[in-house]
């Protein structure tokens, strides 16, 4: 690990030279420890490998039998993320674990909530029962945020929450943002955020690297620029963040494989607080492959880089087919080259029973295995009021019935064995169950009452 020393000394270097894009222009980056950044071509998740995605029992899912446990009455909940320490492993403060989850009114039918996403935190003293919080931000950006993650550092007493600043429906304009400044207050009864944060805007696509809205409509597909996932660089100690976002292209349409163009993209902070980062090349595309990477997040094990991302199985360009599903791929650095894990990508997918069963898994580090998180997504379509149904048809259903076929809630856990290029399921937990990793007993700077 990078002493404080080192990390300042680096931080200094990033400030006098983010200006002038050097890591844009794909050159080597000396960061002052020995390590310099190479910022090659992206890798590519080809139509080859998707070709050979398929279900087997070591990339299925269990069928979720009965109803999960519901963490809120009054909301629905589904992306959620853990509150973590800068090196990845989830905190553990004064004995209370903390998540954060996209959550909307269950007044709303659940094809509704996207407009309406609020992010909700809750805590939990053995991280699986898990009492409701509040609201995360009192005036964050956007008129409703999506998905990013957390980092709370202890040093400052204060938690880092990357987020996605979302325009309106039907635009939908993608903004990455950070809101900084909350702390913890905790007590033998429960958590509470206090203080008062500062939000700013810390990404948006460019047309070049990234597209943009703008381009997106020429093709006819919503496009993405959001997701931020943050991590500190485990060989620099650099502060990054990948998020999911599309690589322009000269596609013509939906029918047009170029208009699928998903990639993983990549920011690097350019200052000690966070707030100025420098756009960097995907690390990884999907041209003519697929169109959405969603929640892009890093697995540090062994000395690999594993990078999961969601799909979903109308996002597949035509010609190729593959099922809503953690995918992941694994390399040596982070602009290495990646290989699909299994062959073809394929990690986690729901059962050919119920296919839309759960949804946005979250790969979290476990010793040398990851715990995978999910919520409850859809199930029983294919026994509805119109007979057996797709996901597209949901909305033609009465507003209770759309409710009842949704979870909206925390999915069983499941632990993942990571094994080179291979991975399996070994075995179900509770439901929204996260385990604390490594490095994780740490208060809250004297803010517990």
């Amino acid at each position: 690990m990078v002493d404080e020393n080192t990390k300042r000394s680096r931080r200094n270097i990033l400030k006098t030279t983010g200006a002038l894009g050097v890591a844009g222009l794909g050159l080597s980056f000396g960061t002052g420890t020995g390590v310099a950044l190479e910022t090659g071509e992206a890798s590519e998740w080809t139509r080859e490998h998707a070709n050979s995605i398929a279900l087997t029992d070591e990339t299925t899912a269990p069928d979720i039998d009965e109803n999960s446990d519901v963490i809120s009455d009054d909301y629905w909940i589904w992306d959620t993320w853990p509150l973590r320490h800068r090196d990845g492993s989830i905190a553990k403060i004064d004995g209370w674990q903390i998540v954060f989850s996209l959550t909307a009114s269950k007044d709303l039918v659940p094809g509704a909530r996207h407009n309406e996403a609020t992010i909700r935190y809750f805590y939990s003293r053995n991280g699986h029962d898990w009492q409701e919080g509040g609201t995360a931000f009192e005036n964050p950006l956007g008129h409703h945020q999506w998905a990013g993650s957390a980092m709370y550092d202890q040093s400052e007493d204060q938690i880092h929450h990357f987020y996605t600043a979302t325009s309106p429906e039907p635009e939908f304009r993608q903004r990455l943002a950070l809101g900084k400044g909350a702390s913890l207050r905790t007590s033998p009864h429960g958590v509470e955020l206090t203080g008062d944060q500062e939000h700013v805007i810390i990404g948006e696509a460019d047309g070049d690297l990234y597209q943009t809205l703008e381009q997106s409509r020429e093709q006819g597909i919503v496009y993405a620029f959001r997701d931020p996932w943050y991590f500190e660089h485990p060989e620099t100690g650099e502060d990054f963040v990948v998020f999911e976002g599309n690589t322009p292209t000269e596609g013509d349409g939906p029918d047009d494989p170029q208009s699928y163009n998903g990639n993983v993209g990549v920011m690097r902070a350019t200052n000690d607080e966070l707030t100025e980062w420098e756009l960097l090349p995907p690390n990884l595309e999907a041209i003519e492959v697929n169109q959405q990477l969603e929640r892009p997040h890093y697995v540090f094990n062994n000395g690999k880089w594993y990078l999961f991302v969601l799909s979903h199985e109308f996002t597949f360009a035509p010609g190729l087919s593959g099922p809503d599903a953690l995918y992941g791929f694994v390399s040596d650095s982070l602009y290495g080259e990646y290989k699909p894990l299994n062959g073809s990508g394929l990690v986690l997918a729901n059962p050919e029973s119920a296919p839309f069963q759960g949804y946005s898994w979250l790969a979290m580090p476990h010793g040398d295995n990851v715990l995978i998180e999910s919520f409850e997504n859809f199930r029983g379509l294919d026994d509805t009021s119109r007979g057996e149904i797709g996901l597209d048809e949901v909305g033609h259903l009465p507003s209770e019935e759309q409710k009842e076929l949704f979870g909206g809630t925390l999915a069983p856990s499941l632990k993942l064995q990571l094994k080179g290029t291979e991975t399996r399921v070994v075995s179900e937990l509770n439901d929204g169950h996260f385990l604390p990793s490594g490095g994780s007993n740490e208060g809250a700077n004297g803010n517990n009452q």
